[in-house]
């Protein structure tokens, strides 16, 4: 008998409380594309993420137990990665708009390991929710 065959990761959601807000830091901080995303009876988003998708899905709750709310960065938290082309250029990015490695703001911080045990460079940051967000590539660059 076969075992499940596994193509790929097709989405990953997230449940938002500002849609407005969430929408511009997945575009603007993060450089990714909306795309087409049905007539659901709730809001939402969906982004192009490589070969997946980003679901955004604002849930009606006053509160969740999936949010975040006072936490730091924290890499072992629930958390998924975005594998980027040039980690200089992101982390450079990242920097142009305002996120700091000291910032007083956890929504601000960066947590970057450019000589990750992991074998590859990552920076962590919060998205406006609290959800942590790796990005991650395949070395340093140039």
């Amino acid at each position: 008998m076969p075992g499940i065959v596994v193509d790929g990761l097709h989405h990953v959601s997230l449940p938002v409380t500002d849609l407005a807000r969430s929408r511009a830091f997945y575009r603007d901080v993060l450089g990714l594309r909306e795309i087409a995303r049905p007539g659901f009876d709730f809001a939402g988003a969906w982004f192009a993420l490589g070969a997946g998708q980003l679901h955004l899905i604002v849930h009606p709750g006053p509160s969740l137990p999936t949010f975040r709310d006072g936490n730091a960065i924290d890499s072992r938290d629930v958390h998924f990665a975005i594998r980027v082309r040039d980690f200089r250029a992101a982390v450079d990015r990242l920097h142009e708009l305002g996120y700091r490695e000291d910032a007083d703001d956890p929504l601000g911080r960066l947590r970057v390991s450019a000589h990750a045990t992991a074998g590859f460079p990552q920076v962590f940051l919060l998205d406006p929710d609290r959800h942590v967000i790796e990005l991650n590539a395949a070395s340093l660059g140039d």
